[in-house]
């Protein structure tokens, strides 16, 4: 069984940046496809950026358009964590942030079905 903890958010000006910690316990995640989702306020949770497991300790990188630049995925083993590294923070990146695992390999990271296990979210508020 994984558990996942996820810690960092808070409120931030337009502009400005945030770094997003998943933890996880129970096992280790270096052999798990992991992801980032959001949820904003009446929509439904959507993709953010995801690492899709292929061997060893290799990734592979997904993220939304709307991210790609801004946003950066990474994770450390040794810490058995997931970060997401968010800089020129938008309102409308403004959302609960979830972190999501799937053991082994995934086909599409941006499915939230596809993942087993998930954190219990962390609130992002972005001021104008």
């Amino acid at each position: 069984q994984v558990q996942l903890v996820e810690s960092g958010g808070g409120l931030v000006q337009a502009g400005g940046s945030l770094r997003l910690s998943c933890a996880g316990s129970g096992r280790s995640l270096s052999i798990y496809s992991m992801g980032w989702f959001r949820q904003a306020p009446g929509k439904e949770r959507e993709f953010v950026a995801g690492q899709r497991w292929i061997a060893g300790y290799t990734y592979g990188i997904d993220s939304v358009d709307s991210v790609q630049g801004r946003f950066t995925i990474s994770r450390d083993n040794a810490k058995n964590t997931l970060y997401l590294e968010m800089n020129n923070l938008k309102p409308e990146d403004t959302a609960v942030y979830y972190c999501a695992a799937k053991y082994g390999s995934v086909a599409a990271l941006n499915i939230q079905g596809a993942y087993d296990y998930w954190g219990q979210g962390t609130q992002v508020t972005v001021s104008s």
